[in-house]
């Protein structure tokens, strides 16, 4: 599998991701051991997961699975903190609960250092300075080699990078986690403009759009899907309108057109994009993750990646419009 860099750093990570949002709770033990050996058979090497998924069980089952599969040094661990079971506080930012939480999830992975750490959102409640100040100790310290942030949004990602480059000797933002696909492109308004010109390179999370792109659902839910689980049920409804079917009618067609399918189309679009350092693909079964694995001999002629651009374009006005139009 292709390597490519993290933004403007040394780190290089597969071009395709394993995501583990499912581990330790919809996916068991043994299915994620057939998943990792996948990848890992692929040439993958950057596994993402977080601190709160399966409350800490996802980062517990992949430090089980280090042991028996691949030597740690060969893989790219990457996990997130800041997010808490709180409904009166989503989240926390804080200079004490990201080490903290830091700390919990070394424990928990089996390892004294991750390669990428990243703040899972933004916390308001937080000076931004004081967040920042907890990913350069955390590199200080050993306890990750690079850092990054997840779902902030244009100012908020501008802000903390221009924060880490402005003095000698904080660390610079390596990547920034953020949903994109043919059925979510609003990043292309600010965030991905912004990762660009500071050399933060972009993780793609939901790339095949929560499952949609696939086609699954365009006759129906099915019962072991996504969008029949009590869990995740809510967040692939928002993809299943009217828009989202023509997109993914769309993908189809191109699908068909390659002899290929829907999911390799769209897997193949949001990898290939600008500025994509990698596409984190989660999956249920092994069967579903090695689909997805070879999409690596696929790159999408023009004309077609041309007309999925045309069919899934965001609406962008002012002030993002050309002011020759105006």
């Amino acid at each position: 599998m292709e390597q490519r860099h993290l933004g403007r750093t040394g780190l290089r990570v597969s071009r395709l991701g394993l995501g583990t949002m499912t581990w330790g709770r919809d996916t068991d033990e043994h299915e994620a051991a057939e998943q990792l050996k996948e990848f890992l058979d692929a040439g993958g090497t950057l596994v993402d997961t977080a601190d709160v998924y399966a409350d800490g069980g996802a980062e517990y089952l992949l430090s089980r699975l280090i042991e028996d599969l691949v030597p740690r040094s060969e893989l790219v661990i990457a996990t997130k903190a800041g997010s808490v079971p709180d409904p009166d506080r989503r989240f926390d930012a804080s200079r004490g609960h990201l080490l903290a939480a830091l700390d919990a999830s070394l424990q928990r992975l089996g390892t004294d250092y991750v390669d990428l750490w990243q703040v899972h959102a933004y916390d308001p409640s937080t000076p931004t300075e004081e967040t920042l100040h907890a990913l350069d100790l955390a590199v200080s310290s050993g306890r990750t080699r690079y850092v990054g942030v997840s779902n902030f949004c244009g100012w908020q990602l501008a802000k903390a990078a221009t924060w880490q480059r402005a003095v000698p000797g904080r660390t610079p933002l390596a990547a920034t986690q953020m949903e994109y696909s043919l059925l979510q492109r609003n990043i292309e308004r600010e965030v991905l403009p912004a990762a660009l010109d500071l050399g933060v390179g972009l993780l793609a999370s939901s790339p095949l759009g929560r499952g949609v792109l696939t086609g699954k659902y365009r006759h129906g839910v099915p019962q072991d899907s996504r969008a029949a689980s009590p869990y995740l049920s809510g967040f692939v409804q928002p993809y299943l309108d009217d828009r989202g079917r023509r997109i993914v009618d769309a993908v189809a067609t191109a699908a068909d057109g390659l002899a290929s399918s829907p999911l390799k189309v769209a897997l193949a679009w949001a990898r290939d994009r600008p500025g994509v350092a990698a596409a984190l693909v989660g999956a249920r079964t092994a069967t579903q993750l090695r689909a997805a694995l070879s999409v690596e001999a696929l790159t999408l002629p023009e004309e077609i990646r041309s007309a999925l651009d045309d069919i899934s374009a965001p609406v962008h006005r002012y002030p993002d419009q050309d002011w020759s139009e105006l």
